[in-house]
């Protein structure tokens, strides 16, 4: 009976993981890929190439002789022998490789292998367009490529863009970029207290998110049949979603420690968690960067750590701000747990990412230990609760936008100082050259030492420096 419920699960799993659903749900949005027709050399040339379970491209011949390679040195294996030929179709992060053999047309590539390992050979998305002419009205390319991978994705064609400005923003939602100005306008302008400990929260989410991502090693959903509408992220390994995990973990937090701190229906903040989290998840799979599954357990995988750490977070925030041991125990378990991920995998851009969310709790954590030392901005007495919302009028909105355009441009200012020093000072502590950044980057302890330096003094600026700053200009 049990092995019965656990197959069922297996099959389930492998259903959900099917790159497929992905292509579905992309072509019913209005989303259409540019994959090239294989001629019958580069076909005879796919013929000899397989997916691993975990996506990873790799020929049979290989794949024999390395059977006792598991998990994530499987997958690094299959990365080295595709990297090595340019004319292999499928690359470990399942972007599609065009050769030069390839004639353009509006077909998928040939039979290939899901994440589940089904063959897809049965199956046709006609969702791709190819070379064929008068198609090029309406390409795109994907809207950011990462500096440090070089990836500028593959033309597609976007027939709603209603659908593809919105999924868009709600990727957004989920990403680092928006969390450096979404925190600190917490901060300025609304609860420094609810603020300080979702970047707890957040910062663990990402933590264990990307740390799970390393250990499972689990490859993007393939291309084709997928369509990368987005590659930023695309050499990262796909196994859970983390931009579900903070998309969910951080609005979700919000309501938990704000409902009964602050006035407002029960209904409304829950319904704006719940919006939040939904946009960011379903985005995930328009852009091609995750299966159904991935998603759904970056989903459940935040509620878990949530819970965990909810009922702590309190405990958490008054030894952060009181503790005389506090600044030493904060560095040395940031830097720890930076360390503990850089050491599950080779090279990848998550770990910087990793890296750059513990920098910024760190640096935070300091500054929130400081500023109570020094009796600065404190939080409001317990009798003053629960907190009124405000009337947002012209005034309340123009000074809140002031703080934030102010604050940002003097963060902005910090960070671009610091990044023209710290990676010459990192690579000249450790003994690397300098004159190619994105190889310097590559090395564990430049890359450490740059985040910390750079994200960990933006971090401390925003919480002590800005607000003093404000006081300066009567804009508390």
């Amino acid at each position: 009976m049990a092995s019965a419920v656990i197959q069922r699960v297996i099959c389930l799993c492998n259903y959900l993981q099917d790159p497929y659903h992905v292509a579905r749900f992309q072509q019913r949005c209005g989303v259409k890929g540019t994959f090239p027709r294989k001629s019958p050399e580069t076909e005879k040339e796919a013929g000899e190439l397989e997916l691993s379970p975990n996506g990873a491209c790799m020929r049979r011949g290989q794949e024999e002789g390395e059977q006792g390679v598991k998990g994530p040195q499987l997958r690094k294996s299959a990365n080295t022998s595709v990297r090595k030929s340019e004319n292999i179709h499928g690359s470990p992060n399942g972007a599609a490789a065009v050769s030069s053999t390839d004639t353009p047309d509006g077909e998928n590539a040939g039979p290939t292998k899901s994440s589940s390992g089904l063959s897809d050979a049965p199956r046709q998305i006609s969702s791709s367009t190819g070379g064929k002419k008068g198609d090029s009205r309406g390409r795109v390319k994907p809207l950011r490529k990462n500096s440090l991978t070089g990836d500028i994705g593959q033309e597609f064609i976007i027939e709603n863009k209603f659908l593809f400005y919105l999924f868009t923003v709600g990727t957004e939602l989920g990403n680092e970029m928006f969390f450096i100005v979404f925190f600190p306008f917490l901060m300025w302008n609304v609860d420094a207290y609810v603020t300080r400990q979702v970047i707890v929260v957040w910062v663990w989410v990402l933590f264990f998110g990307q740390s799970t991502k390393d250990l499972v090693g689990w490859t993007r959903p393939a291309s084709p049949p997928v369509v990368k509408v987005e590659v930023f992220y695309n050499f990262e390994y796909s196994m859970p979603s983390v931009h579900a995990m903070t998309g969910t973990s951080v609005p979700f937090c919000l309501f938990l420690l704000t409902y009964n701190r602050w006035e407002y229906p029960f209904l409304f903040g829950l319904s704006v968690a719940i919006g939040w989290s939904f946009l960011v998840c379903i985005s995930r799979i328009y852009m091609g960067m995750h299966s159904v599954l991935e998603v759904i357990v970056g989903f459940l995988y935040s509620l878990l750590i949530l819970a965990a750490f909810h009922p702590v977070l309190d405990v958490i925030d008054t030894f952060y701000l009181s503790s005389s041991s506090a600044p030493l125990v904060i560095l040395l378990l940031h830097v720890g747990l930076a360390l503990v991920a850089f050491s599950l995998d080779s090279w990848s851009t998550s770990r910087g990412d990793t890296a750059q969310a513990l920098a910024t709790g760190a640096g935070g954590a300091l500054a929130c230990h400081l500023n109570h030392q020094l009796g600065l901005q404190p939080d409001p007495p317990l009798s003053s609760l629960p907190l009124k919302l405000p009337v947002i009028d012209r005034a309340l909105l123009g000074r809140s936008l002031l703080r934030l355009l102010v604050g940002v441009t003097v963060l902005l200012a910090v960070r671009a100082v610091m990044k023209a020093v710290a990676i010459p000072l990192a690579c000249r502590l450790f003994g690397v050259p300098s004159d190619d950044v994105r190889k310097a980057r590559q090395n564990a302890n430049v890359e450490l030492t740059y985040r910390f330096l750079v994200y960990g003094t933006v971090a401390f600026c925003c919480v002590f420096l800005v607000p003093l700053f404000f006081d300066y200009l009567n804009l508390s």
